[in-house]
């Protein structure tokens, strides 16, 4: 089980960096057709309900979080009622999702900066969304991109791990990934590919034991030998849909084409 690609016996030549461009761009396209219906994982209705459901993401599964938001917004269904909330009352409700006191910190922040300063609404400016407590460039284009339809790369922690994995950046630091990665790229491209990006993360290829046996890029992956090679194996460590399960969403909307089903009694 080798590390890379390369034929045995001979070492691999320096990938140039228009060559590199042209890989990162087929597997782009390439991810197009495997996850056509490629979107936010997070369930919401509104600029609010992303911005908070994202906060909340971080450090636990879009799936804790969709299991926890409809709750939370029949609580809080504005930044004005969410500013007002009992700190204790607001964290037993979003507690399933780890972090809780920090993250109700920055949920009451955040609606009473979008109440005083931006008269209830989300702005729809990175400047004025990474003011926000508790709102970083990860956030704000995850907002951007879905919600308001400006283009931006979203760096989380899948989408940091296989661009490295794929030598389309050597950068750990998110806003240095994002600034070399957004130059490969068309602007246009940046948000489904973001979601591209991290639908493969999750389901295919894994921090620890990635599919490689079962991956549908493993032809253009340099990294292609770092997990499981063998076929029937590989499709063990499948998740969600691509193991033959839905995703995370609990309440896709009816219109999206080609959304997966929701789990059984679930919305």
């Amino acid at each position: 089980m080798g590390s890379t690609g390369a034929a045995a016996g001979k070492p691999a030549k320096p990938e140039s960096h228009l060559a590199m461009v042209r890989r990162a761009r087929r597997i782009n396209r390439e991810l197009a057709e495997v996850y056509p219906y490629a979107h936010p994982e997070l369930d919401f209705r509104n600029p609010f309900e992303l911005l908070v459901a994202t906060v909340l993401s971080a450090q636990t599964t879009d799936l804790r979080v969709n299991q926890t938001t409809p709750a939370l917004f029949a609580a809080y269904p504005t930044p004005e009622d969410m500013a007002a909330a009992v700190p204790e009352r607001l964290e037993e409700i979003i507690r399933p999702t780890g972090f809780f006191r920090a993250k109700a910190r920055s949920l009451i922040g955040l609606s009473a900066a979008l109440r005083d300063d931006f008269d209830g609404e989300v702005p729809g400016r990175l400047a004025d969304l990474v003011k926000l407590p508790g709102v970083g460039r990860k956030t704000a284009n995850v907002v951007l991109g879905n919600a308001f339809g400006v283009p931006g790369i979203t760096v989380d922690t899948h989408f940091g791990r296989l661009v490295r994995r794929w030598k389309w950046t050597e950068q750990e630091d998110p806003e240095k990934v994002e600034a070399e990665v957004a130059a490969i790229f068309p602007k246009s491209e940046w948000t489904m590919l973001s979601h591209r990006v991290v639908f493969h993360g999750r389901r295919i290829c894994h921090s620890r034991k990635p599919a490689c046996g079962a991956c549908p890029i493993a032809s253009l992956c340099p990294a292609y030998g770092e997990g499981e090679t063998d076929p029937d194996k590989a499709r063990k460590l499948l998740k969600y849909e691509m193991g033959g399960y839905p995703g995370q969403r609990l309440s896709p909307p009816p219109d999206y084409p080609g959304s997966p089903a929701p789990p059984l009694g679930a919305g």
